[in-house]
């Protein structure tokens, strides 16, 4: 994710980065320009075309297609920001959990020491299995060895996630059945834990679940003859200069899509998805501290 001021103007409207639409369209403005100065030299120096009025229907549909827009970005922001949420929640269900094992576990106990550390790594390494997750994979090697939970054990299951929790799960109802902790307190526990299971599951449920296809061709296809019928009108009004109008408009419209399409998915490396990395590095940070 890129940080920024956003009340730095100049910078912001003359920056260009890797995702940047402008860059990702400029192909196919390029081919809308040249498109439109074919057909405007077609109709105004070849065949010399006279009717007019053609540029009402395009204002017409024009409205609507921005009303599609409209709701097209505020469907994806709304997933971009369910997912900060989630991963925000993530953060407040590490230090709970984290801060009431430090309140249960007995300070005077000699192997306190040890299960602090490996509920450390264990919640860590959750939250890091979880963000690989959602994006290609988690490599098991990367996670860091918990006690008896190592590469080995994290690789039994499809789901690294899962496997990660269950361990958590049984470590939780160890110290319950040792009498380490009270049912009071594994039930205080029980649900930080269920909040893991939950939230995970939310962001799989953004991940998987997209736009439905009909809505994003059907929206595609309206921006697609929007644009290549502009000129038909256009030109007659404006002649060349309808170069620059149309590919600005093909601009607008296509890079409201571009960036509806790279949010709707907020869990990958895209500059504008979330800050998972640095989350992930916060929750490490903070349980470090507590326990």
């Amino acid at each position: 994710m890129i940080t920024y001021n956003p009340k730095d103007w100049w910078k912001l409207i003359f920056a260009f980065h890797r995702s940047d639409s402008f860059r990702v369209l400029l192909p196919g403005m390029v081919a809308v320009a040249l498109y439109t100065a074919g057909i405007a030299y077609l109709e105004n120096d070849f065949f010399h075309v006279t009717f007019r009025n053609t540029t009402v229907v395009h204002s017409l549909i024009g409205f609507v297609l921005s009303m599609m827009l409209i709701f097209r970005t505020n469907t994806a922001y709304d997933r971009w920001w369910e997912g900060r949420r989630l991963w925000g929640s993530l953060v407040n269900n590490s230090r709970n959990l984290a801060l009431k094992l430090h309140a249960f576990l007995p300070p005077s106990s000699p192997s306190t020491a040890a299960d602090r550390t490996l509920f450390r790594d264990l919640i860590v390494n959750f939250v890091f299995a979880s963000k690989e997750h959602l994006r290609s994979g988690v490599k098991t090697g990367t996670l860091t060895t918990a006690g008896p939970y190592d590469a080995a054990y994290y690789a039994q299951a499809a789901h690294v996630p899962n496997q990660v929790l269950k361990a958590v799960f049984t470590e939780i109802n160890r110290l319950y059945t040792t009498h380490i902790i009270t049912g009071d307190q594994l039930i205080l526990l029980n649900g930080e834990l269920q909040s893991f299971a939950d939230n995970l599951g939310a962001c799989e449920r953004i991940k998987r679940t997209p736009i439905p296809y009909a809505y994003s061709l059907f929206l595609k296809k309206i921006i697609f003859i929007y644009v290549f019928t502009m000129p038909i009108g256009f030109v007659l009004d404006y002649s060349y200069w309808a170069v620059p109008v149309v590919t600005f408009v093909f601009y607008a419209f296509a890079s409201i899509e571009v960036i509806a399409e790279e949010i709707e998915d907020p869990f990958g490396l895209e500059a504008n998805d979330l800050p998972t990395d640095a989350i992930c590095d916060t929750i490490r940070t903070n349980l470090h501290d507590i326990l």
